[in-house]
């Protein structure tokens, strides 16, 4: 969008917006810069620092949240592109802070954390391909896994993690459907 300031004289950017976005069940109304980053607002604006920012080219998938449930890489969209819409961080996963995420409890059963710069992408990359895939084989889990990077390479023990956080996820499942 461009906004003139006299006939003749070169474009300016409107610099700022106004957003409303609701981030793991809060609403949040600020005004921000037409150009910031999602990633940035979500650790900067709200202070939610669980999402990494890695390569800022996407490729990583350390900034992986998830956008109306599905994962989306921060670093690659513009906070304005989420207006309206509906975030879940890292920090939004867990029903409270005594009580992890059964995927989060699998990672770290099963020593996936490394040094867990990599942990929060690749836990909400998990939590959106376990919604379709509720009961992956190895293949299918390593082609999950395809978009996030570790830097310490231990895929391993991820896989046998998110195996175990498959488990985890259908027994609760069974669990409610029982009630």
């Amino acid at each position: 969008m461009y906004a003139f300031e006299e006939p003749g004289s070169p474009p300016q950017f409107c610099e700022e917006y106004d957003l409303t976005v609701t981030v793991n069940g809060c609403l949040y109304q600020r005004r921000i810069p037409a150009r910031m980053l999602l990633s940035d607002f979500l650790r900067h604006e709200l202070h939610l620092t669980g999402t990494h920012v890695g390569c800022e080219h996407g490729v990583c998938g350390c900034c992986t949240v998830l956008l109306n449930g599905e994962a989306v890489r921060s670093c690659l969209l513009l906070a304005v592109q989420v207006d309206n819409m509906a975030l879940t961080t890292i920090e939004g996963l867990a029903g409270s802070a005594e009580e992890l995420h059964p995927i989060q409890r699998a990672f770290q059963e099963k020593h996936a954390l490394q040094c867990g710069f990599c942990t929060p992408g690749f836990i909400m990359s998990i939590h959106a391909f376990l919604h379709e895939h509720p009961d992956p084989d190895e293949p299918e889990i390593r082609q999950g896994l395809a978009g996030n990077l570790c830097r310490c390479t231990g895929y391993q023990n991820i896989v046998e993690a998110v195996k175990l956080a498959a488990h985890y996820l259908r027994s609760s499942q069974s669990e409610r459907e029982e009630a």
